[in-house]
């Protein structure tokens, strides 16, 4: 069995993550950013991340571009989450996509926030193949978010 594809954060991305979740949390979306919270599924209690939500065709997803995360690992786990941004907060139930359902979601993700995020992708960008894309797939979870 291979192991979980997970790319553990440096400290500078621990303190860009703390900046943008406090923006976040004060009402100011950075490129559709969102303060993930989800039990904790050892502790019981609320974690908290910023994540980048992402809307193709009017459907939102949650991408892991680390992959294997603490915050996947508890979404799982839960089975729900809430999104916030200021003051607005909306809880949410998801669905995990399968890995051929994955190419164009992660094309997606990558011509939005490949500036952000292209480090933790070994060099594959928006422009790859479909079967570059599928290829790559079992690393990255993504989840179709539906509001409560």
């Amino acid at each position: 069995m291979t192991a979980a594809r997970y790319i553990e954060p440096k400290k500078s991305t621990n303190t860009f993550n703390e900046l943008v979740a406090r923006l976040t949390r004060m009402g100011f979306s950075v490129w559709g950013s969102r303060v993930l919270t989800v039990v904790g599924r050892k502790s019981g209690e609320p974690r908290s991340v910023p994540v980048n939500l992402l809307t193709v065709d009017g459907v939102r997803y949650l991408v892991a571009p680390r992959g294997e995360t603490q915050w996947v690992r508890n979404l799982r786990f839960a089975g729900e989450g809430t999104l916030r941004v200021g003051k607005r907060v909306e809880g949410f139930t998801f669905r995990e996509l399968a890995d051929d359902e994955k190419p164009g979601i992660l094309r997606a993700y990558l011509k939005r926030w490949k500036f952000e995020v292209g480090v933790f992708f070994d060099g594959v960008d928006a422009k790859a193949s479909d079967e570059k894309l599928r290829e790559i797939a079992p690393g990255y979870p993504i989840f179709e978010i539906f509001t409560k």
